[in-house]
């Protein structure tokens, strides 16, 4: 794997690690939407770590476009929708974000990372 790859790969593992630091100080083991809804410093640094992750993805893409990564494309969408419909970012979908697709990418990247 190119050196730049495992950069990148790193960062989203680096941004996925800081989600859930994020949620732990701010909601401890309970894991509610309308807590996180109510909490505009989590919220807002969660979106900022999915922008990141979003970024990373898309320059892994134009580099090394076969790479095993389930939804790659779709998370690069997510960047984008959060970076430019910042006003119609929906909490309900980030928070599904969070609950469903994070733990999949935390696994395909630690896979990657391993090889």
């Amino acid at each position: 794997m190119r050196p730049d790859v495992k950069k990148y790969l790193f960062d989203i593992k680096t941004s996925i690690d800081s989600i859930y630091q994020y949620l732990d100080e701010h909601l401890g083991d309970q894991r509610d939407f309308y807590a996180y809804q109510k909490n505009k410093l989590l919220r807002r640094g969660i979106e900022r770590e999915l922008e990141i992750i979003g970024e990373a993805m898309n320059k892994i893409l134009k580099i090394a476009p076969e790479i095993d990564i389930k939804d790659a494309r779709k998370i690069v969408d997510t960047r984008n929708w959060v970076i430019h419909a910042y006003d119609n970012v929906d909490d309900i979908i980030v928070w599904g974000i969070i609950i469903k697709h994070i733990p999949t990418l935390k696994t395909d990247i630690d896979r990657l990372l391993k090889d």
